[in-house]
């Protein structure tokens, strides 16, 4: 794997064991498809990532920067699911903020994102769901 760089972290809780929030998060993001390894999906129309699920980790590598992972562990109140985004550019790393704006905004859109998935999460397994 390419060294990766964090840009953005965002966390939130879930009031139910690992293995429900687990198997829920998968749900919500590999609806229909495989649960394990090391494949490929078309998440837009003529884009493609790889994905790797590992653990109780699933992540999403495409473009030429961009890997996001999804990620649940145990939290006193039950489970804490993370969401990180990383630079893993190979080449022209330093061009990554600037294609990006200076990713302003970027923190908050990623909090945004993980607050929604946590809420269909909970919503789905019937849970109460809190900002970490």
């Amino acid at each position: 794997m390419t060294k990766k760089k964090l840009i953005a972290e965002a966390a939130g809780i879930i009031e139910a064991p690992v293995g429900e929030a687990w198997q829920a998060l998968t749900e919500e993001l590999l609806p229909g498809g495989r649960r394990e390894g090391r494949f490929s999906v078309q998440d837009a129309p003529g884009h493609t990532s790889t994905v790797e699920v590992t653990g109780h980790t699933i992540a999403f590598q495409g473009g030429w920067w961009y890997r996001g992972e999804w990620s649940v562990e145990p939290h006193p109140r039950g489970t804490l699911l993370v969401h990180r985004v990383f630079n893993v550019a190979r080449w022209g790393r330093w061009g990554v903020p600037l294609a990006n704006r200076l990713f302003i905004g970027f923190a908050e859109s990623t909090r945004a994102g993980l607050m929604g998935r946590l809420a269909r999460v909970g919503r789905r397994l019937g849970r109460a769901t809190h900002p970490a």
